[in-house]
């Protein structure tokens, strides 16, 4: 069965991010978390923290284009030194990005609605702690509403 990524699926999705604690909320293609593909929309509303993060397996390279929406994307070096920022959008000149194994980054939503088709090798694994940056609060850090306004800072 063939599935339509049109207006209907991406406003559902921002009304069922904005209703989310996390303010954010995914919808996949693959059938299960042990699917070799992942391939899925993210529906990001401000206010969403993603904690710092990388992927060490050779295969995870994550690859996003933002088809609705303006997303900031962080770069972090080792030390949690933020080296490169980039404004996403989907009428922007940068629309995506493919990020390798190995990288810390962050994302930050800029504008309410938006929504990124990622993809990245399969299967899901949850973040071990060598993944986790020990530089940035967890996600559910009551630090992690005064980072995320830092990380936010960079896109004023």
């Amino acid at each position: 069965m063939i599935r339509l990524i049109d207006t209907t699926l991406l406003g559902e999705l921002n009304a069922e991010a904005a209703a989310s604690p996390r303010r954010r909320r995914n919808h996949n293609f693959h059938s299960a978390d042990d699917h070799p593909a992942h391939r899925l929309l993210n529906a990001i509303e401000p206010g969403s923290y993603v904690a710092p993060h990388r992927h060490l397996e050779t295969a995870k390279d994550e690859t996003m284009l933002v088809l609705k929406g303006r997303l900031g994307l962080v770069i972090f070096d080792d030390g949690g030194g933020v080296v490169q920022t980039v404004v996403l959008a989907a009428t922007g000149d940068v629309r995506g990005v493919d990020i390798p194994h190995d990288t810390w980054h962050s994302l930050v939503a800029l504008e309410t609605g938006t929504v990124f088709f990622e993809t990245k090798a399969g299967p899901y694994r949850a973040l071990t702690v060598e993944e986790r940056a020990p530089w940035a609060p967890a996600e559910n850090d009551g630090a992690a509403a005064k980072y995320l306004r830092q990380l936010e800072q960079h896109f004023c």
